[in-house]
């Protein structure tokens, strides 16, 4: 059974639907639509579903805009980092690879368990759970848990 392109599209817009709520109430969908390139660790619906309601409803205000796009640019890093140049980055770095975030703080990329996490500031972890959705300007890699800054 085949998906067309539409399909696909309409369900990948379905499961970030609170990432692109979020973009647009942190006033940086602009900003990534830029030439980039970027890569960029998209928390799914699911992830965003882990943060409590109340807490996720509040950063979506116009007052916390800003706090807003600190979390979200965490989640962004300068330059295309396709899976192979992050598995190769953590062969060199004997499992763990750092790499600064678009909001200046630092993500850690760790592989145990035969997975590879993003570990935030906080010491949390989130598993990618999907690689290499190329786009224009940049990658997405797919994560099951909001990573969070200091």
């Amino acid at each position: 059974h085949r998906v067309d392109r539409r399909q696909r599209q309409m369900c990948i817009r379905d499961s970030f639907s609170t990432l692109v709520a979020a973009l647009t109430a942190a006033d940086l969908v602009a900003a990534l639509q830029s030439d980039g390139p970027f890569t960029v660790f998209a928390p799914t619906n699911a992830a965003f579903a882990k943060i409590d309601s109340k807490t996720l409803n509040s950063l979506l205000e116009k007052q916390n805009q800003a706090a807003l796009a600190n979390i979200l640019t965490y989640h962004v890093v300068p330059g295309k980092l396709v899976a192979s140049d992050v598995v190769a980055a953590l062969k060199k770095g004997k499992g763990t690879v750092e790499l600064k975030a678009l909001n200046g703080q630092v993500l850690t990329v760790v592989q145990k368990d035969d997975k590879i996490w993003l570990k935030d500031q906080k010491g949390n972890y989130s598993e990618i759970i999907a690689t290499d959705v190329m786009a224009s300007n940049g990658v997405i890699h797919v994560i099951d848990t909001v990573v969070m800054p200091n």
